[in-house]
């Protein structure tokens, strides 16, 4: 038995100070107050001045420390391995628009790593593709020569969105999230198919009216795309999408909280209109996130420069450089958040929606997929179905 004694333990719905964790195998198997002493033949980690919070869960994340999740066969793997030094005990591999034979590269790589989980790495979730089928419009840093109608041919010689939709259905069960605009000609139809397949549909890249956004959400739709990017702009008299999602009460936004792609003050407004458990925090990170500004590295084959954020060649943002270590310390102290409101869109929520029994909260007989932080919110030690999987001090 694994005993972590004297934190500050963050629960669900208070702070526990000091308190006891017992994990025994990969569960939670009690906990207590106060700084308790285990048996004989236990691991003891004597943690005061320091913070037990659930393992980290970030759904929207292209790669980490110079690997993107569409570099090739060992990409996934190489991530895997990398994220628990940031606090990531599991993360969705996200994908941007790309050709047939490299979305089935990916998944490929996303089935191998979740049938054979590399030992000390985070779990590796369904993927999260960012996909084709989203509003030239509002592409952001997406391929425009990967777009693809829902009904129609691509160009001669070129594949068709029909041969996306076989890749997908090839891979089902890996295949978490595809995010898509509802708008398109067909949106509608493909949501209901996805979601009857069992799928989580999530709106963004999109230009897709407080209306159309509303319809998408009738048919299943249930989560939302980095809040307020790469969407029209919230109005008073045009809400559009996003004032659809702080709205409805069935659909989870995800939003990046680098502080960069979203103000502070609109990250609290957006809190206060769903409430943390409506509310993901995500990296959306690249390959860049863990690197030094000014390195060149790349999303999808495309050439990225770190800096406050990745951006393409021509200045355009192509996501963050973002570690959900970082996201949890900027939640607390620039935002504002309570530690318990923290955890709760870092983890407890990114689990809820993605339906993971048992993850994401500390609980007796929970999965001890845990983080152990200092006063300053630094990673120190990283559980993952109770095994120590990274420690700054090994």
């Amino acid at each position: 038995m694994i005993v972590l004694a004297g934190a500050d333990v963050v629960l669900p719905d208070r702070l526990l100070s000091p308190g006891t964790l017992l994990l025994d195998g990969d569960r939670i198997a009690d906990l207590v107050s106060g700084a308790r002493a285990g048996g004989g033949g236990d691991v003891h980690f004597d943690l005061p001045q320091h913070y037990i919070v659930p393992g980290f869960i970030d759904v929207h994340v292209h790669g980490v420390e110079g690997s993107d999740t569409q570099d090739g066969d060992d990409a996934i793997r190489t991530i895997a391995a990398r994220m628990p030094r940031f606090g990531v005990t599991a993360f969705c591999p996200t994908t941007i628009a790309c050709a047939p034979a490299a979305l089935r590269g990916v998944l490929a790589a996303v089935r191998a790593a979740r049938t054979s989980p590399p030992s000390g790495s985070a779990r590796v979730l369904p993927a999260h593709l960012e996909s084709n089928f989203i509003n030239p419009e509002y592409k952001g840093a997406q391929p425009l020569e990967c777009l693809r109608p829902l009904r129609g041919g691509g160009h001669e010689g070129d594949f068709t969105g029909a041969e996306i939709l076989d890749e997908i259905a090839a891979a089902r069960p890996d295949v978490g999230i595809v995010t898509l605009a509802p708008e398109l000609d067909g949106g509608l139809d493909l949501i209901r198919d996805l979601v009857s397949k069992g799928h989580h549909v999530s709106l963004g890249h999109s230009g897709a009216s407080y209306e159309e956004a509303m319809a998408a959400i009738e048919v299943g739709a249930r989560q939302a795309t980095h809040l307020f990017n790469r969407m029209p702009p919230l109005g008073h008299r045009q809400p559009g999408l996003a004032g659809a999602v702080l709205e409805h009460e069935d659909v989870i936004t995800e939003i990046v909280c680098d502080g960069v792609h979203v103000h502070p003050s609109m990250v609290r407004v957006a809190l206060a209109a769903k409430q943390t458990s409506r509310v993901m925090a995500i990296t959306d990170g690249t390959a860049g996130s863990g690197l030094a500004r000014g390195t060149r590295t790349v999303i999808g084959g495309r050439t990225i420069t770190v800096g406050d954020v990745a951006t393409l060649e021509d200045g355009t943002i192509a996501g963050s450089v973002l570690t959900m270590d970082r996201a949890f310390a900027k939640l607390v102290t620039a935002m504002g958040l309570s530690l318990v409101d923290a955890v709760t869109i870092c983890s407890t929520t990114p689990a809820r929606a993605l339906h993971l029994r048992g993850f994401g909260v500390i609980a007796q007989g929970a999965t001890a997929d845990l983080v152990v932080l200092d006063r300053e919110l630094n990673v120190v030690h990283t559980f993952i179905g109770g095994v120590l999987s990274w420690s700054r001090n090994p």
